[in-house]
């Protein structure tokens, strides 16, 4: 029985599984809540990267490898790159003066329950659907069974291949617009 599965008590994840996701989930929110608090912007990406690969051992845990490989790769990787550039752009100097929360936990509290309150009832009223019995169900091309990185594929590029290519020329644009942009701000400052 793999570690996605229900367990004939109804329990997911039971035994070393389970007590890795719960290592796992706690170290991650451990790690999310240090980006929000970290003084130092380098500290808060590094919390960041090392909630992204939290993540990304839960997803492998639950037998999702292409989403994990999916996180390591795209935000582990390329996003954290993205972020470390701007940290490296923004001058420590014009940030130095600027406070972190500006005191504003008085209007927080204030609106969390309202965003709290229907969140819980939804939560709590709603009817999900049971999780499949076997992840098997989840993996089949035809009346094969095949592994999670093919049946993705398959999906993406037969069902979705659509907004697929439009995402990548979005994308696409977004890069050369990026280019551009970079190359006219640094003619400007020579």
């Amino acid at each position: 029985m793999g570690a996605g599965e229900a367990a004939a008590g109804g329990a997911l994840l039971t035994g070393a599984a389970g007590w890795l996701f719960v290592a796992f989930a706690a170290l991650a929110i451990g790690t999310a809540v240090a980006v929000v608090t970290a003084k130092n912007p380098v500290h808060s990406a590094l919390f960041l990267l090392a909630s992204f690969l939290l993540v990304a051992c839960i997803f492998i845990l639950e037998e999702a490898e292409f989403a994990g490989a999916v996180q390591i790769l795209v935000y582990a990787g390329g996003i954290m790159v993205l972020f470390l550039f701007v940290i490296m752009l923004v001058h420590q100097r014009t940030s130095a003066g600027v406070t972190a929360f500006q005191h504003q936990w008085d209007v927080a509290l204030l609106l969390l329950p309202v965003f709290l309150i229907p969140f819980l009832y939804i939560l709590g009223t709603e009817k999900f659907a049971d999780a499949a019995r076997s992840t098997d169900a989840l993996r089949m091309i035809g009346n094969r069974v095949v592994g999670n990185t093919e049946a993705v594929s398959w999906v993406l590029f037969r069902d979705y291949l659509l907004p697929f290519e439009v995402a990548s020329v979005f994308l696409l644009v977004a890069m050369i617009g990026a280019v551009v942009l970079g190359k006219r701000s640094a003619q400007k400052v020579d």
